[in-house]
Formats: C-alpha cells, sequence, structure tokens
C-alpha cells in the first residue's frame, strides 16, 4: 500500500483498533482462563489426600513448589523471545506454546501420580514461555510507533488477562468443588480436580482456535517472519556509546526498584499458596448455607483490578493537571508496598483468632478477613506494578533497555521463587509469624523507599 494512503487510512482510522487486537484480546483472554483456573487448583491438588483425588505432598513442600513453577513462568518468556526473534517468528511460536500447555494440562488430567504432575508442569512452563512474550509483542505490531492508540490498546489488552483471570476460577472452583465431587459409600469426598486440569485445556484449545483460524484474515502477515536483527529504529551509535553519568543514575534507580518490587511480588503472591491454604482451612466460607469453594477467592483479585484501574487512571489524570502535578513513581511504589503490608495486618487479626494449628481451630475467620486483604493488595498493585513497567521503559537507556526490561520481568521470577519459601516456613513458625514477617518489612520497605523517593527522582529526571 501507498504510504500516504497508509498515513490516511491510519488518520481516519486514529479512534478505532485494527480487529487483529479483539482477536489477540480473546487469544490471551482464553489462555489466561486456562492458566489462572490451573493455577487456582494448584495447591489444593497438591495437599489433598491420595484417596480425595488429590496427590498428599506435605503443604510445604507443594508450596515451596508452587513458587517454582510460578516462578519459571515468569523467567522463561527470556528465552521464549530470543527463539522466537531469531528462528521461529511470534506467530509460529505463540502456536507451539499454546499447543504444549494444552498437552500439559492433559497429562495433568490423565494420571493422578507425581509423575504426570512433574511433567505437567513442565510442559506448562515451557509452553508459557514460547507464548507469553510473543502475544504482547504482536500487539504492538499492530500499531505504528507513534501511533496514539497504543497504550488504550494495551489496556484493552490487559482487561483480557484479568477477564480470564476472573472467571477461570468461578468454573474450575465448580467443576472440582461441586459438579465432580463424589462421595464413596464409605464416606470419603473425592474432588474433581483433574476435570478442572481437563477445563483449563479446554479453555486453551479455544484460544488457540481463534488465534490460528482467524489470524490470517485479522493480522495479516505480522509476527510470521523472525525478526532476526535488532530493532534499526534506533541509533546504532546509542548502543555503542557509553553510559552517561545521568544514564548510570538511572540505570542505578532501576536496579534499586527491582529490588523492592521483588519483595511486593514475593508477598503478594501469596494468594495461590499460603493465603490459598488458610483460605481453604481456616475461613469461613458458608454463605446462606453454601460454602464457597477456595478457587473462587482467586477471582477477587482481577475483580478489583477491573473496577478499581479506571478509578485509579482517572485520579493519576486529575492530579496530573492540578497545581501540585502527580505523585511520582517511587512514592507510588512505596504508598503500594504498604497498602501490602496492610493488607497483611487485617489478616493477622483473623490469624489471632483461629490461630495457625487446624486441629486447634476454636472459631473459623470471617469471610470478609480475606476479602479486604485481597482489595489492600489489589490496590498496592496498581500504585506499583503498572507505573513500574512504565518507568523502565522510559528511562532505561537504550543500549540496555532490553536487558533491563529482561531483569524487570525476571524479578517476578525471583520473586515467585522466595514467595514458595516463605509460605512453606508458614507449616513450621506458623501463619501469624510469617504473615506478621511478610507484613512489616513491607511497610518498612515502603517507608524506606517514601525517605528515598525524592533521591530516586533527582537521579531520573
Amino acid at each position: 500500500m501507498d504510504a500516504t494512503m497508509d498515513n490516511n487510512q491510519q488518520g481516519k482510522t486514529s479512534k478505532k483498533h485494527p480487529p487483529g487486537l479483539y482477536l489477540l484480546f480473546l487469544t490471551e483472554m482464553w489462555e489466561r482462563f486456562s492458566y489462572y483456573g490451573m493455577r487456582a487448583i494448584l495447591v489444593l491438588y497438591l495437599t489433598t489426600s491420595f484417596v480425595s483425588g488429590g496427590l498428599g505432598f506435605s503443604d510445604s513442600y507443594a508450596m515451596m513448589l508452587y513458587g517454582f513453577f510460578t516462578g519459571a513462568v515468569y523467567i522463561t518468556p527470556m528465552i521464549g523471545g530470543y527463539l522466537s526473534d531469531r528462528f521461529l517468528g511470534q506467530r509460529r511460536a505463540v502456536t507451539i506454546g499454546g499447543v504444549t500447555m494444552v498437552i500439559g494440562n492433559l497429562v495433568l488430567f490423565a494420571h493422578q501420580s507425581a509423575g504426570a504432575l512433574y511433567l505437567g508442569l513442565v510442559l506448562l512452563i515451557i509452553g508459557n514461555g514460547f507464548f507469553k512474550p510473543n502475544i504482547s509483542t504482536i500487539v504492538g505490531e499492530l500499531y505504528g510507533t507513534n501511533d496514539p492508540r497504543r497504550d488504550a490498546a494495551f489496556t484493552i489488552f490487559y482487561m483480557g488477562i484479568n477477564v480470564g483471570a476472573f472467571f477461570s476460577p468461578l468454573l474450575i472452583g465448580y467443576l472440582y468443588n461441586d459438579l465432580f465431587k463424589t462421595t464413596t459409600i464409605d464416606g470419603i469426598i473425592q474432588y474433581g480436580f483433574k476435570y478442572g486440569f481437563l477445563a483449563a485445556a479446554i479453555g486453551m484449545v479455544i484460544g488457540q482456535l481463534i488465534f490460528n483460524l482467524l489470524g490470517n484474515r485479522y493480522l495479516g502477515d505480522i509476527g510470521k517472519k523472525p525478526t532476526g536483527a535488532p530493532d534499526k529504529s534506533v541509533d546504532a551509535n546509542a548502543k555503542t556509546k557509553p553510559l552517561t553519568k545521568k544514564e548510570k543514575q538511572r540505570t542505578t534507580v532501576i536496579i534499586i526498584l527491582t529490588c523492592f518490587v521483588i519483595f511486593f511480588w514475593a508477598g503478594f503472591e501469596q494468594a495461590g499458596s499460603s493465603l490459598t491454604l488458610y483460605t481453604e482451612r481456616f475461613v469461613d466460607r458458608q454463605i446462606f448455607g453454601w460454602e464457597v469453594p477456595t478457587a473462587w477467592f482467586q477471582s477477587i483479585n482481577p475483580v478489583f483490578i477491573v473496577i478499581l484501574a479506571p478509578i485509579f487512571s482517572m485520579f493519576w489524570i486529575k492530579l496530573g493537571s492540578s497545581k501540585r502535578g502527580d505523585i511520582k513513581v517511587p512514592t507510588k511504589m512505596g504508598l503500594g508496598m504498604i497498602l501490602l503490608g496492610l493488607g497483611y495486618m487485617i489478616l493477622l487479626i483473623a490469624v489471632f483468632q483461629t490461630g495457625s494449628v487446624e486441629a486447634n481451630i476454636q472459631m473459623k475467620a470471617n469471610i470478609m478477613f480475606i476479602v479486604l486483604t485481597y482489595l489492600m493488595h489489589t490496590m498496592g498493585e496498581l500504585m506499583l506494578s503498572p507505573v513500574g513497567l512504565s518507568l523502565v521503559s522510559k528511562i532505561a537507556p537504550v543500549k540496555l533497555a532490553s536487558l533491563l526490561m529482561g531483569v524487570w520481568l525476571a524479578s517476578s521470577g525471583v520473586a515467585n521463587i522466595l514467595a514458595g519459601q516463605l509460605a512453606a516456613f508458614t507449616q513450621t513458625l506458623g501463619y501469624f509469624e510469617i504473615f506478621s514477617i511478610i507484613g512489616l518489612m513491607a511497610i518498612v520497605l515502603g517507608l524506606i523507599l517514601l525517605a528515598i523517593s525524592k533521591k530516586l527522582v533527582q537521579m531520573m529526571e
């Protein structure tokens, strides 16, 4: 197409997104349905006795394994992204990743054994490594470098993640805890965990069918060929020049903030491990005589994200247009750390009532304690995660841009492994002690970040 015609066409449709965005929205939504649904029941499957449909692992081992799994899920995209850039192309990599994840979930469905578990998790880790980095890249390639619709497009795409993350625990929780739960003649309850894994596989299949059947029509040739070479739009000389003093300072800021972010996610990601087990055993989940499946609590964070994200966005815009201006990013991140800690302070009231040993429970905690904890954690996430990612993309020196972004994303992998280790200690030290440590550390680190915020801003600007 003639360049002038292309520009004119872009001008006419500046407010309308290409249909390829909604294709990618649906593909990502079903992939996140698969991941978050499987994740919601993983620790429960690991710790439930074999006769009841689980594997009967100890709580501490299950939570460590969960941490290593979710950590690897964040680290392997660096490898998958490299392979797709050099050899595969994004579209082929997305398909390879999707099919691999389908097989991984089917392995978990097919056999109730440790061998099937490890094989299934390895396949899910590998598949995610191919899928995750490439579908996001394709979204960016739908738009020109300076297209004003780009930020809005990623917001829409991010909504797909949360829609999938919201309804998958609800459906999969219903399948394992209601529809396929049975009671033997001996009175043993058997949960239908394997049908949850089957539902995760089916969700991934739906996403892949949408992507591959409609990809040529709505994406054209985008993402079909490996890029091979680095971004040519960047001045080549910028990558060979030594870092300036200001660039070194900005790099230091990113590294400092990354260290804080690791601890934030280590506390936040207790949601799938220690908080899940605490909810299962110590929280009164009865509502009008019906017991809420534990997996459903994994939907609280995404629904709060959907509700609160537009409110936070409007608040930042309003602050930005005021005389004082918007809050600086390090300050926002410090407040996010404190909100995470306050969430654990709320939960400590519940743990003080229930204790940490299931056999000695005097009373179960009110369901609102866990809901309020997730609310505070979600608010902390909105104060820290989106603005942090944006900051790295803005201030990272050109020479180190890809490396620093990789470090920032890989920090989530390190955090998840640390989260698994912390969760495992709840079985030896107790929930009250571990939740106290995480909560107090988050608040202290948040206060430290607030204290050095002014200095970090000076180094950035």
